[in-house]
């Protein structure tokens, strides 16, 4: 009944009044054809809640297949657009953290001396001629990973107290959580995990006051095919019991994080390998993680990217999971992106990635996901947030852009067209950032997957004062323009103003009116200030 009444408001209000913007900024022109939606929402009660680092990311240990390579992370650049995604988790791992072996070329000191002095930030910036030679050679060197992934045939690689310097000052200058993927594929005789080289690497972080957190192993799903070694879930589980034993024997690591196992999405063997882990090892995890790409990277297309079924899978594969998953346990996407088999090149890394990225935020946590990490914030393949020259692509400036306006508290939000339920308008609504907004502030995460423009009427916030729009777009217009790597936030290309800024990120002030426009094949999030949502006004709001 309430959708009726809400329909029924929606043909009766004043079809010339709308949410624009004007001139040169104006997003869309005409209306002409544009298809009519109307958001029935609920600003009542909360009915999910994510963790503050709900949009976290990771760096490929593909970065680490030779030392030099992990001073990339000294850059200056690469630091502000690390900073600017905080609060967030950084996981380093991937395939080839199941290839990796801590070689340690240093003595160490003993426990009673104190640790070295870390390096300050400054003393660990990358000087520009480094960086240059250091990004031309990276370009050079993933053809050699390509290579290795396309044989599945993986060197072991051995990495020195260099490269958790390095990534700990990575994190640790930027702001972010670290978490630390381990090798599992060193095995004993009797195939349980053989844990000496991890319990070195854990006494030299903690000889240095590291404060992170771990993960054990990389799909165990794929280890007969990228190593002839098959490990079941059973075992797995008792391989995560034995890390958590050791981590409870550390001062330092006692109560760190532990997330695992990092199976792919749920099928037939992946099932089998996830239940028999939660067994076994479900007491010894923080969060149970496991893996999503929507396609295979090397046959998808265009259509793919804006098809709502395809976006509708991940709710199928994320039920599965939450049905394995004992009650009371959080469940992440520990590593996620568009496309598996390191990204669709000349798609992943352009403007129609959007699409798949940001429903995969709204719909992650509407469905209850506590944190999704996005493959990758830098590494190989075609899906990362910054390119090979360390400039943010489109999924960055989106990616920012949420973290500055979108709080963890997620509302209720359903869209309708005159015919039924829209599918290729799919919006989102959660309570504002309130380091960016007062209490009471909701934001709408909005995505037009066809097209032609789209008329948005939201009654429930028609009434509720000035609206901030930030609209994105591709530079080009039309289907030619989801190819491109560059964006426009309101009309504007989005490109940093030098390597320790970012552009102002401002939304256009809209006066108050029954309709919000969007227009084709953009994606937007709209901020109502004065909603007064009983839902945002207090701390943790009522949750259902």
């Amino acid at each position: 009944m309430t959708r009726v009444v809400l329909l029924l408001l929606w043909v009766l209000c004043d079809r010339n009044d709308g949410l624009h913007i004007r001139g040169d900024r104006d997003f869309n022109g005409t209306l002409s054809g544009a298809l009519d939606v109307v958001a029935d929402v609920d600003l009542s009660a909360v009915i999910r809640r994510v963790d503050p680092r709900f949009l976290s990311v990771t760096i490929d240990a593909s970065l680490a297949s030779e030392e030099k390579f992990m001073y990339l992370l000294g850059s200056p650049k690469i630091r502000t657009l690390a900073k600017a995604l905080t609060p967030a988790f950084l996981r380093f791992g991937g395939t080839r953290q199941d290839f990796m072996v801590f070689t340690p070329q240093r003595s160490h000191q003993p426990d009673s001396l104190p640790s070295p002095s870390a390096p300050s930030c400054d003393d660990l910036r990358l000087p520009s001629w480094l960086e240059e030679r250091l990004t031309e050679e990276w370009t050079r060197h993933q053809l050699i990973l390509l290579k290795e992934d396309l044989q599945r045939k993986y060197r072991r690689v051995k990495f020195t107290e260099f490269t958790v310097d390095l990534l700990h000052a990575f994190a640790n200058c930027s702001g972010l959580d670290l978490i630390f993927g381990l090798n599992a594929l060193l095995r004993t005789a009797d195939n349980s995990w053989n844990s000496s080289n991890a319990r070195s690497l854990l006494q030299y972080c903690e000889s240095r006051r590291y404060r992170m957190n771990w993960e054990l192993g990389n799909e165990p799903n794929s280890y007969e095919k990228k190593a002839g070694v098959r490990v079941d879930g059973v075992q797995l589980g008792l391989d995560f019991t034995r890390l958590r034993e050791m981590m409870s024997e550390s001062k330092l690591y006692h109560d760190a994080g532990l997330y695992g196992p990092d199976v792919g999405q749920p099928r037939e063997h992946r099932v089998d390998i996830l239940e028999g882990f939660l067994k076994t090892g479900a007491e010894a995890v923080d969060a149970c993680t496991w893996h999503h790409y929507y396609v295979n990277g090397r046959d998808t297309s265009l259509d793919d990217f804006l098809d709502p079924e395809v976006l509708d899978s991940l709710a199928l594969k994320t039920k599965e999971v939450m049905e394995l998953v004992s009650p009371g346990k959080t469940v992440w996407l520990g590593e996620t992106s568009s496309a598996y088999g390191g990204g669709a090149v000349g798609l992943s890394d352009t403007f129609v990635a959007g699409f798949m990225w940001l429903d995969k935020l709204g719909l992650g946590a509407t469905l209850g996901l506590d944190v999704v990490m996005r493959q990758v914030f830098v590494g190989s393949g075609s899906y990362h947030l910054v390119d090979d020259e360390l400039d943010p692509l489109p999924d960055y400036w989106l990616s920012v852009l949420y973290k500055r306006l979108v709080g963890p508290e997620v509302l209720k939000v359903e869209a309708f067209s005159a015919p039924g339920r829209s599918r290729r308008v799919r919006l989102y609504l959660h309570c504002s950032n309130t380091n960016s907004y007062s209490r009471g502030a909701v934001t709408l995460m909005s995505m037009n997957l066809s097209k032609k423009p789209v008329s948005v009427s939201a009654p429930a916030l028609a009434s509720s004062g000035t609206v901030e729009a930030f609209v994105l777009q591709a530079e080009r217009p039309g289907e030619e323009g989801l190819y491109s790597r560059s964006v426009k936030l309101n009309g504007d290309v989005l490109k940093m103003v030098d390597d320790e800024t970012l552009p102002d990120l401002t939304g256009a002030r809209l006066p108050p009116a029954k309709r919000l426009r969007l227009p084709a094949f953009s994606l937007a999030f709209f901020v109502f200030p004065d909603a007064r949502a009983a839902a945002c006004r207090h701390r943790h709001g009522d949750l259902r």
